[in-house]
């Protein structure tokens, strides 16, 4: 397997890439020509469908410069408890640990363990527990932050996290199953990370 290494490598450094990255799409959509024409000759009679992109507004292009604010939509399945809000920064908690993302951060996709999703605009720091999710950073400053369930931290009362956290614990340590173990472990982290939110 070894021997053949090196023609592998060869042919890698000499590849070109056939799609380009999504930071070289355009803002627009545009269909494939490729495909429109094959469809025509298939099925003429019958428009060819359309993909996602179609129906998706044009994003914003990359900016030449860096802007001074980075903008963060913070949506739940039941609600968007921020869209489009301009902020200074927002630090959020990756299960690679705390990111901090500030205007001009490199594209990112992370995935959110729970924990605290701060907020900073200026002076003011609004801070939310999430019990997980995915943020999406992209090129032009903005961030998109997609989460499970999120709480203002200031609503949170720790003793009743701290008695939940014994609970799960308790379960935790006499689950038989590995269903009963999961759920129970789940409890923990979430109680713990909550516990840590509110002491720490």
């Amino acid at each position: 397997m070894f021997r053949h290494g090196s023609r592998f490598l060869s042919k890698a450094t000499t590849m070109r890439w056939r799609r380009p990255f999504a930071t070289d799409l355009s803002a627009e959509y545009v269909a494939d020509s490729k495909f429109v024409e094959a469809w025509s000759k298939t099925i003429p009679n019958v428009e060819p469908p359309k993909t996602p992109s179609a129906f998706m507004a044009p994003r914003p292009a990359t900016p030449s410069s860096i802007p001074s604010k980075l903008t963060v939509n913070f949506v739940l399945p039941y609600s968007s408890e921020l869209s489009g809000k301009e902020v200074d920064m927002v630090i959020i908690p990756a299960t690679t640990g705390q990111m901090g993302v500030l205007p001009g951060h490199v594209a990112t996709i992370a995935e959110l363990k729970p924990g605290v999703l701060s907020v900073h605009e200026g002076n003011d720091v609004n801070k939310y527990f999430v019990s997980g999710g995915f943020a999406f950073v992209h090129a032009n400053s903005f961030a998109d932050i997609i989460a499970i369930e999120a709480v203002p931290l200031d609503r949170i009362d720790l003793n009743l996290v701290q008695k939940g956290l014994t609970e799960f614990t308790q379960k935790l340590s006499t689950a038989s199953t590995d269903v009963e173990k999961a759920e129970a472990q789940i409890g923990v982290d979430v109680h713990s990370a909550l516990n840590a939110a509110l002491t720490g």
